[in-house]
């Protein structure tokens, strides 16, 4: 092996003024992709609080999750994130339409299983590729994305219509209360996460379904870092932390109070 492969080089060579600019785009969002999701780990890690009600497990989660996607594009993010935010959907619904039953059956234990389920899943899914042929892992691929993209888009927008409703009519039917504003502040927030995700990772479902189904190799950019649509996804995890701050005020004022105010002052 000689010395020349074992130097580092950018991706993309820096002979032009674009592949400059695309170069400091990558580094600019894998900071800010780490950064603000560090920053809302760490909040919700802080606030006890916070960390008592379930839906923050969820925030965790996604933020655990896209913290990993800032620091390599190996990890298969995707998996945990749709699936942490359907069962965060899915958690919302089942708590606004049955409050009740939700804190019987929704425990923290239960909350931290589906959340380690799905994790699991992730890993698995990487380990199987990782372990079987490169076409049995094709295959595999075909068949669980095509499945998987349609199951889960359908679900997203399912889930997010009725929760739309029920923020538009049934909570609005409730009396003036901090407890029903926290409700409708948490359905929005999850419906505005979701919206963006399905914007985000439509485009990427849509072309590896579309190219599993045909069974042709799509068109394919040299790497991730000039393809539009693989960018897309890394967007989102930056604009995750910053829904996630902006429509919870406990979590902005965690964040500000303990995060970056320390850090700030230690300067």
């Amino acid at each position: 092996m000689s010395n020349s492969s074992l130097i580092l080089s950018p991706v993309l060579p820096l002979t032009s003024f674009g592949n400059v600019l695309m170069f400091l785009f990558s580094i600019f969002l894998a900071a800010a992709i780490i950064f603000l999701n560090l920053s809302v780990l760490l909040s919700i890690l802080l606030n006890k609080a916070l960390r008592s009600e379930n839906r923050f497990m969820y925030m965790l989660s996604t933020c655990f999750s896209d913290i990993c996607t800032g620091v390599s594009y190996y990890y298969v993010g995707v998996l945990d994130s749709y699936m942490a935010i359907i069962a965060a959907q899915a958690d919302r619904y089942h708590a606004v339409l049955s409050p009740f039953k939700y804190h019987q059956h929704m425990t923290r234990n239960r909350t931290l299983l589906v959340i380690v389920i799905y994790w699991v899943y992730a890993f698995f899914m990487v380990g199987v590729h990782n372990l079987v042929t490169l076409g049995v892992a094709k295959k595999i691929t075909s068949i669980g994305t095509f499945v998987g993209n349609i199951t889960t888009v359908i679900i997203m927008i399912g889930l997010n219509i009725k929760l739309f409703m029920i923020a538009r009519f049934q909570l609005e039917r409730e009396p003036p209360s901090e407890e029903r504003d926290n409700k409708r502040s948490s359905v929005y927030l999850i419906l505005v996460v979701a919206a963006f995700f399905l914007a985000t990772w439509l485009p990427i479902f849509s072309h590896i379904t579309a190219c599993n189904f045909i069974g042709t190799t799509c068109y394919t950019f040299k790497n991730e870092g000039t393809d539009p649509i693989r960018i897309l996804p890394r967007i989102n995890a930056s604009l995750t932390p910053i829904l996630y701050i902006r429509g919870c005020t406990a979590l902005r004022e965690t964040l500000l109070t303990k995060v970056w105010r320390p850090c700030c002052r230690k300067r």
